[in-house]
């Protein structure tokens, strides 16, 4: 098995268990599963991984709901997502569109 799919096929693992006890669980605890990939405060700490601080609260909802469904594709996503609830979705979207981003432009 090529190495980085046998990473990919662990970290799924890994979050499919750290899910399982999220379930109903304070928004803190879900929030600390995004954290593995979306970071701290939503900036992306694994390559591909989405920037989720500062996203609209509607874009955030709608997206996990999709994951969560299965209508939108990504192995590891639809696997956490899974294990949200709909209070968890919400309070996710709530949070990281609350988190404050500056924007730059290049000069």
């Amino acid at each position: 098995m090529h190495k980085s799919k046998a990473h990919r096929i662990a970290l799924t693992l890994l979050l499919a268990m750290a899910a399982s006890r999220v379930g109903a669980a304070a928004p803190d605890k879900a929030r600390t599963l995004c954290q593995n990939c979306h970071g701290d405060n939503g900036v992306a700490v694994v390559p591909g991984a989405a920037n989720l601080s500062g996203q609209q609260k509607e874009y955030l909802t709608r997206q996990l709901r999709a994951f969560r469904s299965g209508s939108r594709q990504d192995p590891q996503m639809n696997t956490v997502a899974k294990m949200l609830t709909d209070a968890d979705i919400e309070a996710l979207a709530e949070w990281y569109s609350a988190v404050k981003v500056v924007v730059e432009a290049p000069k």
